[in-house]
């Protein structure tokens, strides 16, 4: 069964250097786990390609080049920088992205914003129905197209029709605040199976469509809830993602990190480090784990110079006036924190806001005595995953927070908080931080255990395990003799 895969964006970067336009493969797990499908089945990405000076039939080339460099193919959708605009910076991350992580508050409800996103769900399912051929599973990811399934059922596509969700999907009482709810779940149950991380995403999903579609039938079992819609099966699961567990920890275990380890063990003097990795974006609850940092410290002076905090912010979305703000708030308690405790030889926290090459992740990543991972809700966040994968000493521990998706997984090995909890998040960086050593080696060793068998190739196969189970049913009721 080919696979076209359609997200958001394509793979690839293009770019021009000396006069030539060059493209390569952008980093991720998603990619490095579906390049492989995608060349053995001579599949395809669809996706809009990104801001690029390189338009038309030289974008065509560039696409074309890169295509048979890699070995699968690559198509295009395109969009004007307007369209893109009001689809990705308005309906998917002034609406769907807050509402779907339980900040309502932080919408913006603009019906032009809803128009555009039908707009550009036609330009997708254009392309898609252009390149679709017989009996090729369509496998739509993520929030931003959840209405393309709706768009290629109306058009009459026979494929079999997939989507998997990487964010949460939130309880009734959120998600009837959104004006477009029936469209959106009625979307939905156009495809034949959806992907959740986790249990709790499946359930919410479930709860929705009994209390807004009373009219469609569902069956629960252990694994799995299926619906009957307008004469259409579609089988909902949990399949959590994970990450090429092995890729980070033999990169983590490399000579040359082996070297970096103990220049970085000098720096700091041989303290123990906390470490907090995150995108810049208010779901993370940053200002959240700074004040419980301070907290620790003002409540816990035994930690006084025994610990830093090394808190990575990575840019995102900096033209946004609420980016703009949470930065300003994180530089703002980064200095209150520094300008209490800091003694002699010792600043409780280094703050860095800037891209980090991975080889410099890894290093951070097996350094760190302690992986902070805070959000105030998250659909997986495989942060956590990365940190324990390269803490190849095993003497590291994972503080967690319970409204991340990774929790229903690690959470039993790791120090689990919640992260509205200042005074609780604080006494759990002391726990951490006086765990003894073997304590942390078994909780660590059971970690690395999971993240390393339920790792994003496990999620790959389970997911289109599903898919061939109900491609299988599809083909077995329409090809079944009526009884005389």
């Amino acid at each position: 069964m080919r696979t076209l895969f359609v997200s958001n964006r394509l793979p690839v970067i293009v770019e021009k250097k000396a006069g030539v336009w060059t493209s390569h493969t952008s980093s991720g797990g998603l990619v490095t786990a579906l390049v492989p499908l995608l060349k053995r089945g001579g599949g395809m990405w669809i996706g809009w390609p990104g801001p690029s000076e390189a338009q038309g039939a030289e974008l065509e080339g560039v696409l074309e080049q890169f295509s048979e460099q890699q070995g699968y193919r690559v198509a295009a959708v395109p969009l004007s920088t307007q369209d893109y605009q009001r689809f990705y910076q308005g309906y998917c991350n002034e609406i769907l992205w807050p509402l779907f992580h339980d900040l309502q508050s932080l919408c913006n409800f603009n019906p032009d914003y809803w128009t555009s996103a039908q707009k550009v769900e036609q330009a997708f399912a254009d392309v898609v129905e252009a390149h679709a051929q017989p009996g090729d599973l369509i496998w739509v990811q993520d929030y931003q197209l959840m209405g393309l399934g709706r768009v290629l059922a109306s058009r009459g596509l026979q494929n079999p029709l997939a989507f998997f969700l990487h964010i949460p999907f939130p309880p009734p009482d959120i998600f009837m605040k959104l004006p477009w709810r029936l469209d959106v779940l009625r979307g939905l149950l156009q495809y034949e199976v959806i992907g959740f991380q986790t249990r709790r995403d499946l359930a919410n999903f479930a709860d929705c469509v009994h209390k807004l579609l009373p009219e469609v039938e569902r069956r629960r079992n252990p694994e799995e809830v299926r619906f009957e819609y307008e004469g259409r099966t579609c089988a909902a699961g949990a399949f959590p993602i994970g990450i090429d567990f092995e890729e980070f920890a033999e990169g983590a275990a490399s000579p040359e990190q082996d070297a970096r380890l103990e220049e970085l063990k000098a720096i700091y003097m041989g303290r123990q480090i906390i470490l907090g990795v995150d995108r810049l974006d208010y779901t993370k609850g940053l200002p959240y784990r700074l004040r419980a940092f301070a907290r620790a410290l003002e409540k816990y002076p035994e930690l006084h110079g025994r610990v830093t905090l090394l808190q990575v912010v990575v840019p995102s979305r900096e033209a946004v006036p609420q980016y703009q703000k949470l930065k300003a708030e994180v530089e703002q308690l980064v200095a209150q924190i520094n300008g209490r405790f800091t003694q002699p030889g010792w600043v409780p926290v280094h703050h860095l806001f800037r891209h980090v090459e991975r080889t410099e992740l890894l290093a951070w990543y097996r350094l760190a005595d302690v992986g902070l991972v805070t959000p105030l809700k998250d659909g997986m966040n495989l942060v956590c995953k990365e940190y324990c994968a390269c803490q190849v000493e095993g003497n590291g521990v994972l503080v967690l927070s319970e409204f991340a998706g990774a929790s229903e997984q690690l959470g039993k090995w790791a120090v689990e908080v919640n992260p509205y909890d200042i005074d609780g998040v604080a006494a759990a960086i002391r726990e951490a931080v006086l765990m003894p050593p073997e304590t942390r080696r078994i909780a660590m060793e059971r970690l690395r255990a999971n993240i390393r068998e339920e790792n994003v190739y496990w999620w790959l196969e389970q997911f289109l395990a599903e898919c061939r189970v109900i491609q299988e049913e599809r083909t077995e009721r329409f090809t079944t003799p009526l009884a005389r």
